[in-house]
């Protein structure tokens, strides 16, 4: 990594150099927590109230540059700026959830409106076979060209699935292996990956002990954890995935006790979900008072948390 890379990465850790970053660059998923009739100004200006009540307390922010830019400009001076690349959602009508970047949007661009790095979202089953994942290895090779030639940091995640099963508790069963193998293909040097992404490798609801149904014992998802762990030398961050604030910060210490080396986190809703439906039914200031109380109470119990528990990456 070049020299002004590892800075612009610096700027998206901590003083300690462990991530936790706050996820705000959802638009399909936020338009439907706000309600199907939300318009791309509301979007925005929940955005702006997340950022500016909770990134003091962030080492960094994750936004999007279709309604984000004003949340960006309304950071904390310490938070570094994480930008997404890709559209949201992907096209249900093909096969294969391909990968598609934002038509007015490059990672030089995104660099000269202030980004410290650049995240891209790829949806990937790893069985689904080569004619559709040589595709989406090819197009993350040319986003890590881009970040190469701009000296970018280039955050890849990963979120797996499997084309053929849709139930929760049947695909609990895959994760684990769909998870891993996942990021030891996207840790090959030729994808440039900075920082990957990822999933923790179990479904904690299915989890003895978490959920009521149990398809892994502590001891099995602890192995999960210590595999996942093991076979990556890439910077890894999980991300919350709609979890409660309180399972999120559960499974993170979980995973410390079971050997991850996890480096931090890129948490969104379990951190301010909350207030979604409040900014919603009771407006702008009901939200602020929120995101000011129990938003500030969710991000601080997460950074005690990862202090505790996460690896500070080496740089």
């Amino acid at each position: 990594m070049s020299e002004l890379r590892q800075q612009r990465l610096k700027k998206l850790c901590s003083d300690t150099h462990i991530i936790g970053a706050l996820a705000i660059d959802q638009r399909g998923a936020l338009r439907r927590m706000l309600g199907d009739g939300a318009t791309n100004e509301q979007l925005a200006a929940f955005k702006v109230l997340v950022s500016q009540y909770l990134t003091p307390n962030a080492s960094s922010i994750l936004l999007d540059p279709e309604v984000g830019w004003n949340a960006a400009s309304q950071r904390a001076p310490n938070a570094g700026l994480l930008m997404a690349y890709e559209k949201t959602g992907y096209d249900k009508t093909v096969p294969g959830r391909y990968p598609d970047l934002i038509d007015d949007v490059s990672v030089y661009r995104l660099k000269e409106k202030g980004a410290d790095g650049v995240k891209l979202l790829l949806y990937i089953d790893i069985d689904e076979g080569k004619a559709v994942n040589d595709v989406k290895e090819a197009f993350v090779e040319r986003v890590a060209s881009e970040c190469k030639a701009e000296e970018m940091p280039f955050f890849l995640e990963l979120v797996s699935y499997d084309a053929n099963v849709s139930d929760p508790k049947e695909y609990a069963k895959l994760k684990p292996r769909k998870v891993i193998e996942a990021m030891k293909l996207f840790s090959q040097p030729r994808f440039g990956v900075d920082v990957l992404k990822v999933e923790v490798p179990v479904n904690m609801n299915y989890v003895e002990g978490y959920g009521e149904e149990v398809v892994h014992t502590q001891a099995q998802a602890k192995a999960f954890f210590k595999e996942q762990s093991d076979a990556t030398n890439t910077p890894f961050i999980f991300l919350s995935a709609g979890v409660s604030s309180e399972l999120f910060n559960e499974t993170l210490r979980f995973a410390k006790a079971a050997g991850s080396h996890f480096n931090g986190v890129l948490c969104g809703r379990a951190t301010w979900a909350g207030a979604v439906d409040v900014f919603k039914n009771e407006g702008e200031d009901a939200a602020r008072a929120w995101l000011e109380t129990q938003g500030r109470a969710n991000i601080e119990a997460l950074n005690a948390v990862l202090n505790e528990n996460a690896t500070p990456i080496k740089l």
